[in-house]
């Protein structure tokens, strides 16, 4: 068979069957036995996708990704967050455009512990709007900023997604996670000084209004106690993945532990907020890993069919500047981010990106970043962006999505900005993982 119609084969039937509502896992192991038989010898290769499959949810590799899922949970279910958010909120005293301010800073929080985008926009979407509209903020100000930070939350680690990403695409998963520290950091930035400018340029997008000050000697004390702590253990985490200390797996449970320990010192902890949290991490975990056990064999079925080498040399073939062909990738994730989630757009694309990737001469941890990047910019691209419809559900009822649509586009823009500065300079991806190494 030739490579066209063994790889047309394979992921159009991923693609039918997720199109015809069954879910991503058995979408992927249907397509892998279908292939199988086809292409591995029937029952043979049947019996080899099975080994092949639960040997991949085996890999340590995967350890941080519970991990970072019951850091995230407990974080939120213990009311560590509602303590950080308020103590952001009283902090930021009688800066223009607070709430919006509040929202990047409080949303970054929620967003990169608890690893979802969706989630994230939601629980936000649902506790900041309806008091923006009440002050009388814009849109562009108060839906827009939760739209961006989902994007904060694929950068700055701990990400579950980018440890999923690093697993598939056998990568380095600590120099992903790190590389990952600048360009959030920078895309943090950007979000700042676009709500500032906005707040600074047209003060009724975010009207003022009155703010009792606190004494400086009040915030630095909420700082220390509510939001400092916190801090210290997300940087922990990085640190001693940055330092070499501990490989992310060990860096994981550090950062679960660290957690569970300031849930037990501010008496946060209880049965029930451990339970909630057990069973939130566990629902996310086994998703994830039965997706991964379906499309464990998937990108094998594509080198053994010829698709992954007939598609390498096709692309390579065409002539094409590489950073043409960069761009092409990121505007397939783009349009596939407007059907599919983000972990069923990396299973479908991994095995056919990453050597395509390779083959170009690309820094595959810089790609990596760049990825994570396009996955979170394809939830909110109009028109079908699913962060879009998260937000059209949680918005007070007058919202219209063309409203949604101009909100999110300034935060694309900001993205977009990012994903040409690394292009221009991939240092700022690579500098933290070289240190580390």
């Amino acid at each position: 068979m030739h490579w066209i119609e063994a790889g047309g084969l394979l992921i159009g039937m991923v693609l039918l069957l997720m199109g015809l509502g069954f879910p991503v896992a058995f979408a992927f192991i249907a397509a892998n036995i279908v292939g199988a038989v086809i292409f591995m010898g029937g029952a043979v290769g049947i019996e080899q996708i099975v080994s092949n499959a639960f040997s991949s949810i085996t890999s340590f590799a995967l350890a941080p990704v519970p991990l970072f899922l019951i850091m995230g949970e407990l974080f939120f279910h213990t009311g560590l967050a509602a303590r950080m958010f308020d103590a952001i909120d009283k902090m930021l005293g009688r800066l223009p455009a607070r709430l919006s301010f509040l929202t990047v800073a409080g949303g970054t929080a929620f967003a990169t512990l608890s690893g979802s985008s969706m989630a994230s926009t939601a629980l936000l979407g649902s506790l900041m709007i309806p008091e923006m509209s009440k002050r009388g903020y814009k849109t562009s100000m108060s839906i827009g900023p939760i739209l961006g930070t989902g994007g904060l939350a694929m950068l700055i680690p701990p990400s579950a997604l980018a440890v999923l990403l690093g697993t598939l695409a056998r990568i380095d998963i600590g120099a992903l996670l790190i590389a990952g520290v600048l360009p959030g950091l920078i895309l943090a930035g950007l979000y700042a000084v676009m709500i500032l400018v906005r707040a600074l340029l047209d003060p009724t997008a975010a009207p003022a209004y009155e703010v009792t000050p606190l004494p400086w000697r009040t915030r630095l004390w909420l700082f220390c106690t509510d939001v400092l702590p916190m801090g210290i253990v997300v940087f922990l985490v990085i640190g001693l993945i940055l330092l070499g200390w501990a490989t992310p797996s060990e860096a994981a449970a550090f950062g679960a532990v660290g957690v569970l320990v300031l849930a037990l010192l501010y008496r946060g902890l209880t049965w029930e907020s451990l339970m909630k949290s057990i069973d939130g991490a566990m629902r996310v975990t086994v998703m994830a890993f039965m997706i991964i056990l379906g499309s464990a064999t998937f990108s094998q079925l594509l080198a053994y069919s010829g698709a992954s080498s007939g598609i390498v040399a096709w692309a390579t073939g065409l002539a094409l500047d590489p950073i043409v062909m960069l761009l092409v990738m990121f505007a397939v994730l783009l349009v596939l981010g407007m059907f599919m989630d983000q972990l069923s757009m990396m299973l479908l694309t991994v095995p056919i990106f990453f050597p395509l990737a390779e083959s170009f001469g690309f820094d595959l941890i810089w790609f990596g970043v760049i990825i994570l990047l396009a996955l979170e910019i394809s939830f909110t691209t109009p028109p079908f962006g699913l962060l879009l419809f998260v937000m059209k559900g949680v918005a007070p009822p007058d919202t219209r999505m063309t409203q949604i649509y101009a909100a999110a586009l300034p935060y694309i823009g900001c993205s977009m900005l990012l994903v040409g500065l690394l292009i221009w300079q991939p240092e700022i991806a690579l500098f933290l993982p070289r240190i580390g190494q």
